[in-house]
Parts: structure tokens; sequence; C-alpha cells
């Protein structure tokens, strides 16, 4: 008697799942095969009547390991050039359709249309509460008064001016941390200083409040930079459940989880500062009082009139704290370490410094339009390392629009980088030759109408907080080097990690002396 078994026969479930795999794999091959771009452009309706060119990537996984990497801005830059396709070029990761320009024309374009006026929500900026914030909220009627809000109350030039004073003291601080750790370790490592500095400043913008333990000892100042710090790595770190939507369904990264948590601790952290000012105006005279202080006041202010809730002010003022931190304090240590790179440069703004201001007298804002060579190290520094090689956030296309002779459909992610055009030898002589003086010779505007070197961004998304950051950075840098000597303590690497922002692959340790 024979008798059947299980292999002898496939059952029809297992048909239906081979078959099932065989059209994926031969979809994901053909797209790969044909398709400029990759497979999310050609499952692109309707199809761009003129392609743009593009590499086609992994099938189905498209640039995704581009992304993964530490340089995506170099193997974007790398590819613009060898498809091209540096106005505009075409690529996928998963199913996400990109285009990025890699050019000032189409750069110019995309950031100042209003086709793309918003921002893909991240699936980790979603979590953090970041859609209700200024930096990924819809482009709306919300998000004009979040603006509105933040430059007259946050970022005006009057503003700016009244916190100089502070400013200036904590520079004067982190020199003495300098001069301490010197003392203590014989070398000092700047990152940590610079970052909890920047923090300093911007929680009294925001907060009224400050730290005074440098992120030490344990106190509440280090309890604010771990979440910040958490922040930042959650932000940075390549999601596939963004490209991805079935892997979203499992958080195997944990993003989802670490975000959650975070947003838990900020809320209670957030939360009970708002308290704080809140118990503070009714005892100096009652909610609705309007207030002339910090950010927490306006925002409380606004709060009878029914504009924000309790979730919203956190968000909002989660995200100035956590944006305004991150962009000075890498700047400042790029500058220091170029400085100590090129003691002949360092030695000539010292030189502008001490004719200016001299050694004894402290450093002021109303110095600093006196100091312009120190302003160019400030540019070349922006234009070698930008803080945001891909202008940090993207553009989304609200509808399909039109960009050089290309067709973008709607729901595209855009990007610039901003790396490969302040390193593109037909935009600039020597790009890779640190030179301040060619800023001396012909003055580029950074602030966002000059594509050639635009770190800050342009158009509607602009960086509401340039204008804060500039001042900062040019106040401290003028302290540090009216007060130090920067030297080396062995070798400098240069070396790049690109996580939320382009920082030093290996923090910058060197040798502060002392000038007399």
């Amino acid at each position: 008697m024979s008798s059947s078994t299980p292999n002898a026969v496939d059952s029809p479930a297992v048909i239906t799942v081979n078959l099932f795999l065989c059209v994926v794999v031969f979809v994901s091959v053909f797209s790969f095969l044909i398709a400029p771009g990759g497979l999310a452009w050609a499952l692109s309706k309707p199809r761009p009547k003129s392609a743009i060119p593009g590499p086609s990537g992994l099938p189905f996984l498209g640039l995704v390991f581009a992304f993964t990497s530490s340089l995506t801005h170099r193997t974007l830059a790398k590819l613009s050039n060898a498809f091209n396709a540096k106005p505009l070029m075409a690529f996928s990761v998963g199913l996400t359709r990109f285009v990025i320009s890699s050019h000032p024309d189409t750069a110019k374009e995309i950031l100042n249309s209003s086709d793309f006026a918003d921002r893909p929500v991240k699936e980790s900026a979603y979590e953090l509460l970041f859609h209700r914030a200024m930096g990924f909220a819809p482009y709306g009627e919300y998000w004009r008064s979040l603006r509105r809000i933040s430059a007259t109350h946050l970022f005006s030039p009057k503003r700016v001016a009244a916190f100089g004073v502070f400013r200036r003291s904590i520079g004067v601080k982190m020199a003495g941390k300098v001069l301490s750790d010197m003392e203590r370790n014989g070398v000092v490592e700047v990152k940590k200083i610079l970052h909890f500095a920047s923090l300093n400043n911007v929680m009294m913008s925001v907060f009224g409040k400050s730290y005074d333990d440098f992120g030490e000892n344990g106190g509440e100042g280090e309890k604010l930079e771990k979440l910040v710090s958490e922040g930042y790595e959650v932000l940075g770190v390549f999601n596939w459940s963004d490209h991805f939507p079935v892997v979203s369904w499992f958080d195997f990264q944990g993003v989802r989880r670490r975000c959650r948590k975070l947003v838990s601790e900020v809320n209670v952290f957030v939360g009970e500062i708002i308290k704080q000012h809140r118990e503070k105006r009714s005892s100096d005279g009652g909610d609705t009082a309007v207030y002339d202080g910090d950010f927490v006041d306006v925002l409380l202010d606004l709060e009878s009139d029914n504009k924000f809730s309790d979730g919203d002010m956190i968000a909002v003022l989660w995200e100035m704290i956590f944006r305004g931190t991150d962009t000075v304090a890498i700047l400042l240590e790029w500058i220091l370490a170029r400085m100590v790179l090129h003691p002949d440069i360092q030695a000539k703004a010292q030189k502008e410094i001490d004719s200016v201001i001299g050694l004894d007298r402290p450093v002021t804002d109303s110095d600093l339009d006196n100091l312009p060579y120190l302003h160019a190290i400030v540019k070349e520094t922006l234009r070698m390392h930008p803080p945001g090689p891909l202008l940090s956030w993207a553009r989304l296309a609200t509808q399909d629009t039109i960009v050089g002779p290309h067709v973008v459909p709607a729901g595209t992610t855009a990007m610039v980088n901003m790396w490969a055009i302040t390193h593109d030898e037909r935009v600039w002589s020597e790009p890779d030759r640190f030179n301040p003086d060619r800023f001396l010779t012909e003055d580029v505007a950074i602030m966002g109408s000059d594509l050639r070197l635009a770190p800050f961004g342009a158009g509607r998304r602009v960086c509401p907080g340039k204008t804060l950051g500039l001042a900062t950075v040019h106040l401290w840098l003028a302290q540090l080097l009216q007060k130090f000597e920067w030297v080396e303590a062995g070798p400098v690497d240069l070396g790049e990690r690109l996580k939320l922002s382009l920082e030093m692959k290996k923090p910058l340790v060197c040798r502060a002396v002392v000038r007399a």
C-alpha cells in the first residue's frame, strides 16, 4: 500500500506565498533595471515625463546604505557627480521617493517654493511631539503663529541684544572651565564645555534659568544635557520604519520605545518649569498679567487666549532647547580645530582682537562689527564644515511642482546638499583649502539669500534662530581667542560623523595656553 508524504504535493498556501515572493522579486529587479531613481520612482503615479537622472540603487532597498553610513553627504555628492545630476538627482530609499539638489540654482527653487513648505515627519519627530512645534508642524496658520511669536519674542534683534550680558558671562565661565581643565589635566576636551555652555545660553532665553555645574556632579544641568543628548541620538539615527512600512510594525531598532520614554521624562522636566512660572505669575498679580520675561511667559500669556494647550507648550519649548543647543557647540569645535591646525590664521585673528579690544578689556557685542577677519573665519568654517550638510531636515512636495526642467510629484522628499555646493570647484575656488581671506574680498551673505553658502537654509523654513546663533558664536570665539592660544596636544583628526549634525568623528583634544 502506498502512502502519501507531506512533501509530495505543495499545498495551495505554499504556492501562493512562493508566487507572491516571485512577483515581489520580479517587480523589484525590473524596476531596478529600468527606472532612474529606483523602485519608489518606478511606482510613482503619474510617472514624470522627463526622467530625473539618478541611481537605481539596490533592488527594493534603493540607497538605504548611503543613509546608514556616517558620510551620507559625501556619498550623495559623489553620486550626483557620477550621474551628471548636480542640479537634481532622483533616488529611492525603500518606498520613499527623493530628489536632491547639489547646485545653488535648483537649491533656491526648492527652498523658496511654497510647494516645498512642509517637512516629512519622521516617526521619531512625531513621537517626540515635534509635529506640534515649529520644526515639523505643517505649513499653515498654526505654524505661522509659532513663527511669528518666536520672531517677535525670542529671536528679534532687541531680544538678542538684551541677552548679550548673559552670553558674555557664559563665555567668561567657559574660559574659567577651560583654565581649570588645563590645570587639572594638561589638555582640554572642548566639546562638552561648548555643549553645556550653549545649552545654558538657550535655557536662559527660553526658560529664564541657567546652571553652574557644567554638566557635572549629577545636578539638574547634567540631567537636562542627558535628555537633549538622547533626543539627538534618536532623531539622528536612520530609522528603517520611515521607509519600509512593514518594518514599522516591529520597532526592531527600539526608536519608538526610546522616544516614548524620553517624552515622558521631558513632560516631567518641562512641565515642572511651566508650573513654577505659573506659580510665580499668580503670586505676582494673577494669571492674566502680561510679562516681558522669558519665552515660557510669552506662551503663558497666549494660553489665556486659548491658543496653546499644555502639550503644545511643552512641544514648542522642548524643540527650542533641542534645536538651539547643537549648532553653536559643533560649529565652535570645528573652528577651534581649524585654529589649532592653522596657527597663522589664529594669530591674525588675535592681532585683530588685540588692536580693537586689547588683552585686558572684556569683549562685548558692540566690538564684533569691528572684527571682520573673525567673521570671515566663521564663514569659512561654515563653508568647510556646515553643521547641517544636508540642511538637517528635508522638505516635502505638497503638490506636483516644477524644479528646473523636471516635474517633481507630490509626496516627494526634497533635500539640498549644502556640503556638495560649498565643495564644488565651479562654485568656489580652491574649495578644499581653508582660506578665510576669500570672504574679505567678497562679502557673501549667509542668511539664505545666496545659495552658494546657506548653512541655515532659506525660504519659509529657514532657521529662525540664525541671528542668535551667529551672535553667540562670534562673541564666544572672540572671548576664547582673546584669552587663549589654542595649540596641538596631538594630531587633530578632521574626520566627520554625520548624525543629526556634522560632528567631528574624534572630539577635539588640545591645549589652551593663556595669552600674556
